[in-house]
């Protein structure tokens, strides 16, 4: 499996009160290259239009608060 990390962090709650082991990529696992996700030891590779919705989502966050140059 040939996979690209974009994003490895342990995430904080702004409370500190909680945590999230959280690792981000591309993955050539399945014949549809896609995005993987691993948060907590636990791993899924997103079918392409599972990836899409997820990429959208988190694009839209980033808009509505300011982060998107």
């Amino acid at each position: 499996m040939a996979t690209t990390m974009y994003f490895e962090e342990t995430i904080r709650d702004q409370g500190d009160k909680a945590k999230l082991d959280v690792e981000l990529g591309r993955s050539s696992f399945y014949k549809e290259d896609s995005i993987y996700l691993i948060v907590d030891g636990k791993t899924v590779i997103m079918d392409r239009a599972t990836a899409k919705r997820f990429v959208d989502a988190v694009v839209a966050v980033g808009q509505y608060h300011g982060m998107i140059d």
